[in-house]
């Protein structure tokens, strides 16, 4: 009985000693997001140490609300965790000079970097250093009813000129209430860019030091066609969008009736717009409008969101093969699926296609593939999507809604006031 317990109890030792040792290091990994991609992505974790025993992940997950300023604390405090969920627009924020994050190009072999991108990785890489990994890009694209379109007797339009024209004939032939379009500031911001670098192979923010690069004329002209949108009835002024209430676009009478007629929206976020009309209302990717010689379509691409490692990590070879697995390993990438946009990877593209999750007429990756088929040069920077410069931009739009300004005012003002902000946001 003796030996039997002694053996008992050596056995339990040793399997004891056995878990610790396969538990020799403890990574955290941070992310915000739904219900779902919480699921998917703690199904993914588990996978993860089933093939990694010797590494454990502690999961730390919120809603939006509140993430940033809980990221920023912990990078504050060097407390951030080993693997996180990042914007793209965050990175002038944290590493300006490259040293907010982990350079993970030191464990480029085990990233597999060679499966992404180089301009994808590019935008992600400040003062030479790579900062973060594009989970997936994602791109604003025309998106329309088609419902609603063909009530107006009228096909998507590949022009601008034709873009504008489509407003007169949507109120006369179905009412003051209908638009072809309907475009939140952050929408006319990227619109006017992409218009601007069409006309002008110049974009709105310059790409050697952080400062708005148009003069007062092309602000002006920046500007002007929101007023000429608003004007031609194409799209409603803010002052009117205001009027429909507080809640998300999606979720407001005008668009579940259709009588907003499209967006100009990022591919990766089309569907929740997309579930609230119900038939015969639906949604259709529309040809992107060109300036007739333009050589560039000024598309906005960006990482719709990226993997980084913290700069304080003690395991960054345990943190990139996390950061691999969710990327490139098939069981990693099936677990996660669509919860994070269209894999940026190619093998991560190749087992989403060969699993089936990408079908035609998949309106994220149609607008995906349209957006790789534009012409463009000229890539943003991430102060394009800066949340305080749109905001600027906002109050100028306002501004010009009730009157209070002029075209001319509001271009000279964005200009100082804009140019002051990115001064200090390099500072």
């Amino acid at each position: 009985m003796k030996k039997y317990l002694l053996s008992t109890v050596a056995a339990l030792t040793l399997a004891a000693m056995s878990s610790s040792a396969f538990a020799s290091v403890e990574l955290r990994m941070s992310w915000w997001g739904g219900n779902e991609r919480h699921q998917a992505t703690l199904g993914a974790i588990e996978k993860f140490q089933q093939k990694y025993p010797d590494i454990k992940v502690k999961s730390e997950y919120t809603g939006w609300d509140g993430h940033l300023t809980r990221l920023t604390t912990q990078i504050a405090g060097n407390t951030e965790p080993d693997v996180m969920q990042t914007n793209w627009n965050w990175m002038p924020i944290f590493s300006r000079d490259g040293k907010g994050f982990y350079d993970m190009s030191q464990q480029a072999q085990t990233l597999q970097l060679g499966e992404f991108a180089e301009k994808a990785l590019g935008m992600a890489t400040n003062a030479g250093k790579l900062n973060g990994i594009p989970v997936s890009m994602t791109s604003k694209v025309f998106y329309l009813n088609k419902h609603t379109w063909s009530q107006a007797g009228l096909s998507y339009p590949k022009s601008w000129d034709e873009l504008l024209k489509a407003g007169p004939v949507f109120k006369e032939k179905l009412g003051a209430s209908y638009f072809p379009v309907v475009l939140e500031p952050r929408d006319t911001f990227a619109l006017a860019r992409s218009y601007m670098i069409q006309k002008h192979n110049k974009d709105v923010i310059s790409h050697e030091s952080p400062k708005i690069a148009f003069n007062e004329v092309e602000m002006k002209e920046f500007f002007q066609l929101y007023v000429d949108l608003v004007s031609n009835h194409v799209i409603p002024s803010q002052k009117d969008f205001a009027s429909y209430g507080v809640s998300n676009l999606f979720e407001m009478r005008p668009w579940i009736n259709g009588e907003f007629g499209g967006l100009f929206m990022w591919d990766t976020a089309i569907d929740k717009y997309a579930e609230y009309l119900k038939p015969p209302l639906g949604l259709e990717l529309a040809p992107y409008p060109m300036l007739a010689g333009a050589t560039d379509s000024g598309v906005l691409i960006k990482p719709s969101m990226m993997f980084s490692m913290g700069r304080n990590t003690k395991n960054p070879e345990a943190a990139a093969k996390l950061i691999n697995f969710l990327l490139n390993d098939a069981e990693g990438v099936k677990a996660l699926g669509l919860t994070r946009g269209i894999p940026l990877s190619k093998k991560g593209m190749e087992v989403i296609k060969a699993d089936g999750s990408l079908k035609q007429g998949n309106l994220a990756f149609d607008g995906y593939e349209q957006a790789q088929t534009l012409p463009q040069t000229i890539v943003a920077t991430a102060y394009t999507d800066n949340a305080q410069l749109i905001e600027l931009f906002t109050e100028g739009l306002q501004q010009l809604d009730y009157g209070k300004t002029t075209v001319d005012d509001v271009a000279k003002d964005f200009l100082r006031r804009g140019n002051r902000l990115m001064s200090r946001l390099d500072k």
